[in-house]
């Protein structure tokens, strides 16, 4: 049989973006379950690896969703199974793992920071020697969209690092990751961001993707290539 992949996500519009066009591409067997519709987090264990995504949540929150959430993640840690967790994901996983989630020292929103810089990421030199940014440079733009962040445990990895908030790119244990700031947006995602996101409706979202196009290009080979990197780390490719 072939590998199988859960991606769980946090609300309707924030989907798997650049992630989902390469599992389609490569005919990867996807179940995906949207938890702000009542749906329940399945079991993670019967597929080979987990994807968690962003939302407007808080892993902080003690609704019982939120809390499934964090004991999911949690059994998905403890058997050792690939994970990626983007934005929230990543707050979640760092809950599950023992960490804590509080809030950014500054809140990170769209493709540049309040001093008019654009957001950057950095490897950390564990991150420039781990396998899931193999071949990537050691800084990359990205977007932000968060008003939280992460407090990582001594056995929690720092694989990359931001100028406001730091912890960006995180690996706990052997195989699962987190991510902060987002790699997995395409034009149509931001559109449909701009429509819904509290904070980016907001913006301008004319200027919002005038700035995207001017980074695309790079973006997006930066983005599917972690993917791929993540897929072959889930032993997918």
């Amino acid at each position: 049989m072939g590998k199988s992949l859960l991606i769980v996500k946090n609300i309707a519009h924030e989907g798997a973006g650049l992630l989902a066009a390469e599992l389609e591409r490569r005919a990867i067997a996807v179940e995906t379950v949207d938890l702000s519709t009542g749906c329940r987090f399945p079991d993670p264990l019967v597929h080979d690896a987990l994807v968690i995504l962003g939302g407007p949540q808080s892993a902080n929150d003690t609704s019982e969703r939120m809390l499934q959430e964090i004991e999911q993640a949690d059994r998905a840690l403890r058997a050792e199974l690939p994970v990626l967790g983007i934005c929230l994901g990543l707050q979640v996983l760092v809950k599950a793992g023992g960490g804590s989630v509080v809030d950014s020292p500054v809140r990170e929103t769209g493709f540049f920071d309040h001093e008019g810089q654009p957001y950057h990421v950095e490897l950390t030199g564990e991150g420039q020697r781990d396998p899931l940014f193999a071949e990537m440079s050691r800084t990359f733009r990205v977007f932000q969209l968060h008003g939280e962040t992460v407090k990582l445990t001594d056995g929690m990895r720092l694989l990359a690092e931001g100028k406001h908030c730091t912890n960006q790119a995180v690996r706990i244990g052997n195989n699962a990751y987190g991510l902060q700031c987002h790699f997995e947006l395409t034009p149509a995602m931001l559109a449909e961001w701009c429509r819904l996101d509290h904070d980016l409706v907001m913006m301008d979202a004319t200027e919002l993707a005038g700035q995207f196009r001017a980074v695309s290009e790079e973006y997006t080979a930066t983005g599917l290539l972690l993917m791929r990197n993540f897929l072959r780390i889930a032993g997918m490719l």
